[in-house]
């Protein structure tokens, strides 16, 4: 149950007017070569100078909300509710592929690079529609997203959210050999042979979906970076923060990542898990709240952010 628990874990303009505060909710979209993104954009307050928050989603099918057929979070709802409530906008996407966002291209020809182009056209989008004053926050994959992101892009702040310090191989293989033990040896060997940019051909049946073959071109692209290297080539603001009940990416990443850049402001969240819920450090305990959507986030979290962008 708790290998199984492990790799899920892994591959883890409409206005709506809101009742808990006065902004508006608009459905928003950008053209991409390869179809269009779907997203949400809250805007609080009058001032185009007024700062809004891109919220890039982490790994897995997930959508807008922080949702997916996996699981039900609905974390980065929450997230831009909670910014809404003190006055601050933001826009959070479906992925590619994901929710309204079909796309046109295949899981085999997708790549890491797509990702980082997409979010960049989420930020031309905002700087079209007047927003001067930007912060990226990038949860789980998408903080190496985000990261990659702002190297390309002029944008106020950083903030990364649960992300990981080490390149993904190194990550995949500590959360995967910690379950299945047996298949150490070969999680190493797949890995290896992935960062050779090679791909592989024989798998283990537990092993099949996270390794198959139409996602490995994903893999590979996407172990060529390291995010404690990368954030070290930004030159502005940077906030990360980490869970201390996160059960996929360590703390030590979290040290790595503030590590890479000595502009870096580290805050550690006690009790707060990978989907930014309240949560102990019991796994089974912990996967729960994975699937209970009306959760809220943890209370110390909209706090910490809102201090680091006012």
């Amino acid at each position: 149950m708790k290998q199984l628990n492990c790799l899920v874990l892994v591959v883890l303009f409409i206005s709506i007017s809101t009742n808990s505060w006065t902004q508006t909710e608009k459905k928003v979209k950008v053209k991409t070569e390869y179809g269009n993104l779907y997203g949400s954009l809250i805007h609080s307050g009058s001032k185009k100078n007024s700062p809004v928050v891109l919220i890039i989603p982490g790994s897995g099918p997930t959508d807008r909300n922080g949702n997916s057929q996996i699981s039900q979070t609905n974390s980065y709802k929450l997230l831009a509710e909670g910014l809404a409530e003190k006055g601050i906008s933001s826009l959070r996407y479906d992925k590619l592929l994901v929710g309204e966002s079909k796309g046109k291209i295949s899981e085999e020809d997708l790549l890491f690079e797509h990702n980082v182009d997409f979010a960049t056209a989420w930020l031309n989008f905002l700087t079209t529609k007047g927003y001067q004053n930007i912060v990226v926050l990038g949860h789980s994959e998408g903080s190496l997203i985000g990261i990659l992101a702002a190297q390309k892009n002029v944008i106020a702040k950083f903030i990364s959210l649960a992300g990981t310090g080490r390149s993904i191989d190194e990550v995949l293989t500590d959360q995967l050999s910690g379950q299945s033990h047996p298949l150490q040896p070969e999680i190493k060997r797949l890995f290896k042979q992935l960062k050779q940019g090679k791909k592989v051909e024989k798998v283990s049946p537990e092993l099949a979906g996270l390794f198959r073959p139409s996602v490995q071109p994903y893999l590979i692209s996407w172990m060529k970076y390291s995010p404690k290297v990368e954030i070290g080539v930004l030159d502005i603001p940077i906030l990360i923060i980490h869970g201390s009940t996160d059960i996929q990416v360590s703390e030590r990443d979290a040290h790595m990542q503030q590590g890479g850049n000595a502009q870096a402001e580290l805050v550690i969240i006690e009790g707060m898990n990978h989907i930014l819920k309240v949560a102990p450090e019991d796994l089974e305990e912990n996967t729960k709240t994975y699937y209970n959507p009306k959760l809220p986030l943890h209370p110390e979290l909209i706090p910490a952010i809102v201090k680091f962008i006012e």
